[in-house]
């Protein structure tokens, strides 16, 4: 494990704004060199701190439903259980969790009947136990 440093954790935070900024333009939010900026992302990279790049989008801010849902498991078929979730589109994020609950699934789709179908879907899958949905009404 590699130790990170005041500058890499700004140089984190302005990847967090824009995971797009180019090293000329962090090197100017952070206030150290282009060729730090590189050496250091580098080392962030290779060190696994960084492991990918992604794409944030407005889907948060559209109009759609969101749901909560919590999987209880049968222990022998968490795996399996696992990749069928995986399988399912508008399943956007997925967690183990301890507790009652074994898995912790967002939702995302155009409208309540999509959601229908998806709850439909996970309980059908062979070593899901029982299930828990709340639909995520607004931001609190």
């Amino acid at each position: 494990m590699i130790e990170i440093t005041k500058t890499d954790r700004r140089l984190l935070a302005e990847l967090r704004t824009n995971g797009r900024a180019s090293l000329t333009e962090l090197a100017a939010a952070t206030q150290i060199s282009r060729a730090t900026v590189k050496t250091r992302l580098e080392r962030l990279i290779a060190g696994g701190v960084i492991r990918r790049f992604t794409v944030e989008t407005d889907l948060d801010d559209r109009d759609g439903v969101r749901a909560i849902t919590t999987v209880e498991l049968q222990g022998s078929m968490s795996r399996a259980v696992i990749r069928s979730l995986r399988k399912i589109p508008e399943i956007t994020s997925l967690h183990s969790t301890n507790g009652k609950w074994d898995l912790v699934a967002e939702i995302r789709t155009d409208n309540l009947r999509e959601i229908d179908r998806i709850l439909r879907q996970i309980r059908e899958i062979s070593g899901v136990l029982n299930s828990e949905t709340s639909l995520l009404l607004d931001v609190a």
